[in-house]
């Protein structure tokens, strides 16, 4: 599978500006690309004002995902702030290249920008099948729990969006080697840049790590940049074979 990746400054709190800009950006890429990531929250950036910028379920921005999906005969998947069912939520949603729609809300909201007292929590996990690949969807602070995203062989990859500051970029790298060696599975990553409307600043490091911790592919800190690399489905499960520390893992449940 063919991913790309676009680390991206955005326009602050203005989708329709943020959508005109990223066509103008996956009309630049490849077309033998099969998925392409946005960045969490990639209409808007990273606001708490969802009873301003919410949109109804599913909404123009994602009827704008349907659209640039089924055109570009590819996947595509970012998160945005949606109202669904007089709820809130930070929705992560993948959009098959026939317009199939696909959706995560975030589990973990992250309290010290106060996002638990404005959107309302995930309650499952969510794993889409695509391309062979059984992907686990996460939004940015998923990454600081592992037991949620824990590998119970059911997953290949983990698929990550987020607005993860430059303050705490070295948390955000090592993080993401810990969850692709600890699973056993493909890290897809892809992080904003610039600074948004609260002045905090974005370095981006977005990046795709093999199951044994590589990274294949990664970007310039703070640079708007689109990087892809072919991944194989082949390589985790040979992985697993010659290396089967699943076998030994424990199990557990989430209540």
């Amino acid at each position: 599978m063919n991913v790309s990746i676009i680390q991206s400054d955005l326009y602050w709190e203005s989708p329709s500006k943020n959508r005109e800009m990223f066509d103008e950006k996956i009309s630049t890429i490849e077309s033998n690309i099969d998925l392409i990531v946005l960045p969490e929250m990639f209409s808007t950036g990273f606001s708490m004002s969802p009873e301003n910028l919410a949109e109804k379920w599913p909404g123009p921005s994602v009827k704008w995902m349907q659209r640039v999906a089924i055109s570009k005969k590819v996947a595509l998947t970012g998160s945005l702030i949606v109202e669904d069912d007089n709820k809130y939520y930070n929705r992560l949603v993948f959009v098959h290249p026939d317009g199939k729609l696909e959706y995560y809300d975030k589990r973990h909201l992250f309290r010290m920008s106060g996002e638990h007292k404005y959107y309302d929590i995930g309650t499952s996990r969510k794993i889409v099948t695509y391309k062979d690949f059984r992907i686990l969807l996460l939004v940015c602070y998923d990454l600081r729990f592992p037991v949620w995203s824990r590998n119970r062989n059911d997953y290949d990859m983990i698929l990550i969006v987020a607005n993860f500051p430059e303050v705490r970029r070295y948390a955000w790298n090592t993080l993401l080697l810990a969850r692709a060696i600890e699973n056993q599975c493909f890290v897809v990553a892809c992080n904003r840049v610039g600074k948004d409307g609260n002045e905090v600043n974005y370095s981006g490091d977005s990046q795709i790590i093999d199951p044994k911790g590589k990274i294949l592919v990664a970007t310039k800190p703070n640079e708007n940049q689109i990087i892809t690399s072919n991944i194989s489905i082949q390589e985790v499960l040979d992985f697993r074979t010659s290396f089967p520390a699943h076998l030994d893992a424990d199990n557990f449940t989430i209540s």
